[in-house]
């Protein structure tokens, strides 16, 4: 039989905890716990996993673990591994809670999300609620100024909840553009809680909403049809090449909660993208800035969709490449509104053997009472899905 009990805040101890030790064969926790016993054992995750899962039917094993082990814990994940009739869950006050009755907030406006061990934030989460509530280790508030460099303090307040439970324990504000994370020994227990200040933008956005030079955005029909054909996820990483205004990339986060890099070269347009991230309130993005054909390699991690508006003629040439680079099942999509540019591309998917299918959109719009008529560019969009 197995016990799977949580210690609740504070210490790594039982020392808060009602329990006769004696009444158990073996107790198990993590290696950091402060207890020493004959019938205690100070494990890594995996090692307690492998000796419970092996001893399970014939001791009475105690587990216990940090905190809650009912939120974000590992002992859900040896829970389901147990058969039903051979486990217990006892529960105990988790970070989340602990820290929102020291608030005063209800749950109901809480999100949840761990950065604890984890690189990518979840973006179906992430500012989805008024409030979230981060586990965190000591990487967290790095990982998160990178992933809020568009958003600003007058955009989100984060309350850190810092080794709650303890004689020590601080709960406060905390400026991240102010480097105030600097002041805690972030390899210590703690927690944040981000409150979103504005309202998200979750649909299509009118082309007026977005700054840039004329030509250079997909516009409102096409970049739904782009988008549509993307066939975008939550968290997919898009590539979005020769980005121009950023609009499809935003849209990708706003609509679909997308990971996106956006690749521009021109300085003016460069400056309208960061400047429509910013009052889009995209987070998690990446814009690089030069020539897009160079800097692909710099970038480690596969994409799940890559997205080009342009480039030009160094970019075409690079398909292939790209194609290699797309995580399986990708997509490449490619919009084309020369004919040069067009025939360029398709040469280079056959001389490269690359499957593709090709989608032509022509578009007029009417103003007024009709009387004013507004065709717009032939577009010819190149969809290649990688096998």
């Amino acid at each position: 039989m197995v016990t799977i009990m949580g210690n609740g805040m504070g210490a790594y101890s039982f020392s808060h905890l009602n329990i006769d030790t004696t009444a158990y064969d073996t107790i198990v926790c993590d290696v950091r716990f402060e207890a020493s016993g004959t019938n205690i054992l100070k494990l890594p995750f995996s090692q307690a996993k492998d000796y419970i899962l092996s001893h399970y039917e014939a001791e009475n094993i105690l587990y216990i673990v940090t905190g809650s082990p009912l939120f974000f814990s590992a002992g859900t994940l040896l829970a389901k591994a147990l058969p039903p009739l051979h486990v217990k869950l006892v529960d105990n006050t988790s970070s989340k809670a602990y820290l929102l009755c020291a608030l005063g907030i209800g749950e109901a406006e809480v999100e949840s999300l761990s950065l604890h061990g984890r690189e990518h934030l979840d973006l179906a989460a992430f500012l989805r609620k008024p409030y979230t509530f981060v586990l965190c280790d000591a990487f967290t508030c790095k990982r998160l100024k990178e992933a809020l460099r568009f958003l600003d303090a007058n955009d989100i307040h984060i309350s850190i909840g810092y080794k709650l439970g303890y004689e020590d324990e601080c709960i406060c504000p905390l400026n991240l553009w102010e480097n105030e994370e600097e002041r805690f020994d972030l390899k210590a227990p703690y927690v944040l809680l981000i409150q979103r200040l504005f309202e998200p933008k979750n649909g299509l956005s009118n082309d007026e909403s977005f700054a840039t030079e004329r030509g250079m955005i997909t516009k409102y029909y096409k970049r739904h049809l782009s988008l549509q054909n993307l066939e975008l996820c939550p968290n997919h990483l898009l590539w979005d090449v020769g980005a121009g205004s950023g609009s499809c990339g935003i849209e990708a986060y706003t609509r679909y909660k997308a990971r996106v890099v956006f690749f521009e070269k021109n300085p003016e347009r460069i400056a309208h993208i960061t400047h429509n991230l910013r009052t889009h309130k995209v987070v998690d993005a990446l814009l690089v800035e030069g020539e897009a054909h160079t800097k692909f390699e710099s970038l480690k991690e596969n994409p799940h969709r890559i997205f080009i508006g342009g480039g030009g003629m160094e970019v075409i040439a690079t398909l292939p490449y790209l194609y290699t680079r797309l995580q399986k099942e990708g997509i490449l999509l490619i919009n084309a509104i020369s004919l040069k540019h067009l025939s360029h591309m398709l040469n280079t998917l056959n001389d490269a053997r690359i499957a593709y299918e090709v989608f032509s959109l022509s578009l007029t719009t009417y103003k007024g009472t009709l009387d004013l008529i507004e065709p717009q560019r032939q577009l010819f969009q190149i969809k290649v899905v990688k096998a």
